[in-house]
């Protein structure tokens, strides 16, 4: 294999490698995948970022007139996902460092086309589009010291399970370095959200992400957190939401959509060893 040049970035810390595939010609295998995000002989990431023609990939073909690129997103483990809040702001600030954007783009997931903005304040926008509330209530447990707690299913389209958390220092306390018993499972699996009130309009989470663990913010997770809330309401009213990661605004507006607001960073250019790339291709 020839090298490959990628990037590395992050969305309040969760970060992402970048592959660059214009022509839709590179073959992103699960073990390719994986072996760019193993954080000891790779180059680290909750997840991979592939830049493709939306023309040009078969997922995407039919959103070709509306968004020009189409995010192909994967997880850690290699298993696909359908959006990713904080990895669509971080595709729309790659294209904006290679000038094929200026201030606002409709990116083609799997999701469907979300449209998004670049703020004066150098943060991204994002249109997560309406969110589903599911009416099951599942029980989260083995994550808690305290009995199983009722949470709140909400589909961002990402399928999600909001935990509410007595305190900050129980949440601080959560042992999320395996997957949260959630009963009944969602049949693909699900990101699970343990969220503190802080306030009016103010919330502290933190998340396991299905097929990656524990990440420092998860974007449709920030939003469904919001979505859960009781007092929730499409009025047009903003939220926030801390993350381990830093922070992010979410309004739900008038209309029903929701609004992600963030920041989105490069880190580094990377150039990958050919040799590198023929063995992690398995």
């Amino acid at each position: 294999m020839d090298r490959l040049r990628v990037l590395k970035g992050h969305g309040t810390e969760n970060d992402f490698v970048i592959v660059p595939d214009f022509d839709g010609a590179l073959d992103l295998t699960p073990a390719l995948v994986k072996a760019l995000c193993d954080r000891h002989a790779g180059v680290g990431a909750d997840g991979v970022l592939r830049v493709v023609r939306a023309q040009n990939d078969p997922e995407s073909a039919q959103m070709a007139g509306d968004a020009e690129f189409f995010m192909d997103y994967r997880n850690a483990d290699g298993s696909v996902a359908e959006m990713c809040g904080n990895g669509v702001r971080v595709f729309v600030r790659y294209l904006q460092a290679v000038s094929v954007v200026v201030d606002d783009a409709a990116v083609a997931t799997r999701g469907g086309v979300k449209r998004t903005w670049l703020t004066d304040e150098g943060d991204v926008i994002v249109d997560m589009g309406l969110p589903l509330a599911l009416a099951d209530r599942p029980v989260a447990t083995a994550a808690l010291s305290i009995d199983a707690v009722p949470g709140v299913a909400v589909e961002m389209p990402n399928p999600h399970v909001v935990v509410p958390v007595p305190s900050l220092a129980e949440l601080a306390a959560l042992d999320l370095s395996r997957p949260p018993i959630i009963e009944p499972s969602r049949p693909d699996g699900q990101n699970v959200e343990f969220v503190v009130r802080d306030g009016p309009r103010h919330l502290v989470m933190r998340v396991h992400e299905r097929g990656v663990g524990e990440t420092r913010s998860c974007g449709t997770g920030i939003c469904a957190a919001v979505v859960a809330q009781p007092d929730a309401a499409a009025d047009g009213s903003t939220w926030r939401v801390d993350v381990p990661g830093g922070t992010c605004q979410v309004t739900w507006q008038t209309s029903g959509e929701v609004h992600l607001r963030g920041p989105a960073v490069l880190v580094a250019e990377i150039e990958l060893n050919s040799d590198w790339l023929d063995a992690a291709r398995g």
